[in-house]
C-alpha cells in the first residue's frame, strides 16, 4: 500500500491512515478474537508456535492445525512462515497462523519478523482475502521492543500496495497500541 499523503483520521475510535484510493490502514485497541467485517473475505492473524498446537478459539480449528502437515518433526510452520485453516467459531472466514522470532534468541529477528508478516499478505492474497487483521506478532512474551516491531510491521504491510481493502492492526495492549499509532504517524 503506497501512502497518499499521511495524517489519520478517527473512525468510531480507530485510527484510520488512507494509503491508496482503494485501501486504508487501521489501528485500533480490541480483542483480535472479536474482529470480524465481512465473514467471508476477511482474515485475522493468529501468533502461533511451530507446532501449531494450543489455542482457545474451539475444537474444530485445533483439529484443523493438526491435520497441517509437518515439514520437520514436530514443526509445522517454521519461524517467519505462515499457514491458513478456516476460521470455524470465529467470525472471520480463515485464521492465518504464524509463527515470529523470539527476540534474544535469534541474530537477526528483524528478518523472521519481517518474513512473518510477508508470509501472512502472501497467504491472504492467495486465497482473496479483502480484509486482514494482525496482532503485534512477536511482542508480549517473544519479548519484541515495541518501537521496532511496529515499524517493521506497518512498513511490510505497506509493501503490499492496495492489495486489500483494508489492513488493521487490532491490538489489545495500550502501550502496543500507542506504539503502532506513533509509528504510523511518523510513516504515513
Amino acid at each position: 500500500m503506497a501512502s497518499k499523503g499521511g495524517g489519520g483520521n478517527h473512525d468510531d475510535g480507530n485510527k484510520v491512515f488512507k494509503t491508496s484510493s482503494t485501501s486504508s490502514l487501521k489501528i485500533q485497541r480490541g480483542d483480535i478474537t472479536m474482529w470480524s467485517l465481512n465473514g467471508t473475505s476477511d482474515a485475522i492473524v493468529n501468533t502461533a508456535n511451530e507446532k501449531l498446537l494450543g489455542g482457545a478459539a474451539g475444537p474444530e480449528l485445533r483439529e484443523a492445525c493438526y491435520t497441517v502437515p509437518e515439514v520437520r518433526l514436530g514443526i509445522r510452520c517454521p519461524k517467519g512462515e505462515a499457514r491458513i485453516t478456516p476460521a470455524f467459531q470465529l467470525p472471520v472466514s480463515h485464521v492465518i497462523h504464524t509463527v515470529g522470532p523470539f527476540y534474544d534468541n535469534e541474530n537477526h529477528p528483524e528478518v523472521t519478523l519481517r518474513n512473518a508478516y510477508r508470509n501472512c499478505i502472501k497467504l491472504a492474497k492467495e486465497n482473496n482475502i479483502d480484509y486482514i487483521a494482525f496482532p503485534a506478532i512477536s511482542c508480549g512474551t517473544y519479548c519484541y521492543p515495541l518501537e521496532e516491531a511496529a515499524a517493521i510491521a506497518i512498513s511490510t504491510v505497506m509493501e503490499s500496495d492496495g492489495d486489500f481493502k483494508e489492513v488493521h492492526f487490532v491490538l489489545l495492549e495500550d502501550d502496543v497500541f500507542n506504539a503502532w499509532l506513533e509509528k504510523a504517524n511518523g510513516l504515513l
